[in-house]
């Protein structure tokens, strides 16, 4: 059977494969004018053997039942079931009037095709009913007013036509047994896809009112989270304020030299903690869509210089030359400075946590095209890389590259979700290039306005810059 539907789907237009009822219609269509004319074929052949003199009326007959099987073609080349359908009804309710008038009048047993032929352009044509009626009504006056002036030409008796319309008959109870099974599987089918449509608007419903309920947990989980990060800033503060105090003041001996150690645990706990709480504030205000830029006016190469500044000890602490490249003259830009340099600061933070003894190299420069002014930074390392599979989770919050990243080098596996959202807010990205065991390099790209009170003027070039290891 797989071959017969490969063969009525050739015929179908591709349009009417996309829905189902279309592409039942479409199958309908195709089978019936495929192997219909196959019963009337019978009735022709009958006919020709009982007329004595099969003259124009015979093969005028035989010619339209033939026509029925152009009718797939013209549907294959024209895509257009309706006027396909039009085309064939036409023929249908011409041909039995033509039969009807040349061989038995109104006793002909071509008449009840032309009862099919009515109920098929309501069928195939059911939103033009107004078109089927007045098809109808024209071809019936216009055999009327044949008979009117010729009369019924008799051409065979009446009697030697009783076999043909068994047969004819016969043939439109088939037919029209076929069409009201399929009318039956359309209504089913269409009662299916309605009683679907309502489960499909039910469970619409359903998914609203669970996703405005998340989203209102998700407003509330923002804002607890905001509030707490802010309250626990004010002691975690006062901790590692304390704590360099004493750091600073202590004077140790051999019997209290620990408790130096265990100040600066204590430091660093503070400081990795209060990172923690800081990550965690930044994140609650981009899920609540509360975080807003600061767009000011800055040196572009000064802002470089400071980063590396502020980094310098920390990629040094692991034996790490941090370089940096000003390309071209990058002149002021208008951004939020504060979101940039906390996306710069955690990717070179990144980079010289899982970097030892190598390099780490910070380009800046600005991208004109046209209309188009860009900020590009990038950030390269000769660390442990990242792994094709490591990638796909790397900027998922709370996301590491392996699962014991965390253990073995800290971190909470925000800072790259959280640059990301920063660099979209800014209206650009982040894009990552790695080959484990060799390095990564991150990419920032970021739209940059020259200031208004900078009149287009850029600042001078700033030359490339080296920062070597403190000692």
């Amino acid at each position: 059977m797989n071959w017969l539907i490969h063969l009525i789907d050739w015929f179908v237009p591709e349009a009417s494969k996309f829905e189902r009822s279309d592409l039942s219609l479409g199958r309908n269509f195709v089978f019936t004018h495929l192997f219909g004319p196959l019963l009337s074929q019978s009735i022709s052949l009958f006919l020709y053997l009982t007329d004595p003199a099969p003259g124009f009326a015979c093969w005028t007959i035989i010619v339209c039942t033939w026509l029925f099987w152009l009718l797939p073609f013209l549907l294959k080349y024209t895509r257009n079931l309706q006027l396909c359908a039009l085309i064939s009804v036409e023929l249908l309710a011409f041909t039995a009037l033509f039969g009807a008038f040349h061989y038995g009048g109104v006793s002909s047993p071509f008449l009840p095709w032309l009862i099919v032929s009515l109920l098929l352009g309501f069928f195939y044509l059911s939103d033009k009913p107004l078109l089927v009626i007045v098809l109808f009504a024209l071809n019936i006056v216009s055999f009327y007013l044949a008979y009117v002036a010729y009369g019924f030409p008799q051409l065979v008796p009446l009697s030697q036509l009783e076999p043909v319309g068994w047969i004819s008959i016969l043939s439109a109870t088939i037919y029209m047994s076929w069409m009201a099974i399929y009318y039956a599987n359309i209504t089913s089918m269409r009662s299916d896809i309605e009683r679907e449509t309502e489960r499909h608007r039910a469970t619409s419903i359903r998914l609203r009112q669970a996703k405005e309920l998340a989203d209102a947990a998700n407003r509330s989980k923002s804002i607890f989270l905001a509030k707490m990060s802010h309250e626990l800033r004010t002691p975690l503060n006062a901790v590692i304020g304390y704590s360099e105090i004493l750091l600073e003041t202590f004077e140790p001996d051999e019997r209290n030299a620990h408790k130096r150690v265990d100040l600066g645990r204590i430091n660093a706990a503070g400081k990795h903690l209060l990172a923690l709480v800081a990550d965690v504030l930044d994140l609650s205000k981009i899920e609540s869509n509360s975080i807003e830029l600061k767009i000011e006016s800055f040196d572009l190469a000064e802002f470089a210089r400071d980063v590396v500044t502020t980094t310098q000890r920390l990629a040094a602490e692991k034996g790490n030359a941090l370089t940096l490249n000003c390309i071209g003259q990058l002149g002021t830009v208008s951004t939020d400075a504060t979101k940039l340099r906390q996306v710069v600061l955690n990717l070179i933070s990144n980079a010289a946590k899982f970097t030892e003894g190598g390099t780490i190299g910070l380009t800046v420069r600005r991208d004109r095209k046209g209309a188009a002014d860009w900020i590009e930074i990038q950030v390269r390392d000769t660390g442990i890389g990242i792994t094709p599979e490591q990638l796909q989770r790397l900027f998922q919050n709370f996301g590491q590259a392996t699962a014991g990243t965390a253990g073995k080098y800290g971190g909470t596996g925000l800072g790259l979700s959280i640059s990301q959202k920063f660099c979209a807010l800014m209206g650009g990205g982040i894009s990552v290039t790695s080959d484990a065991g060799r390095g990564s390099g991150f990419s920032v790209r970021v739209l940059a306005e020259l200031a208004p009170a900078d009149g287009g003027r850029e600042g001078p070039s700033a030359a490339p810059l080296s920062l070597a290891p403190a000692i």
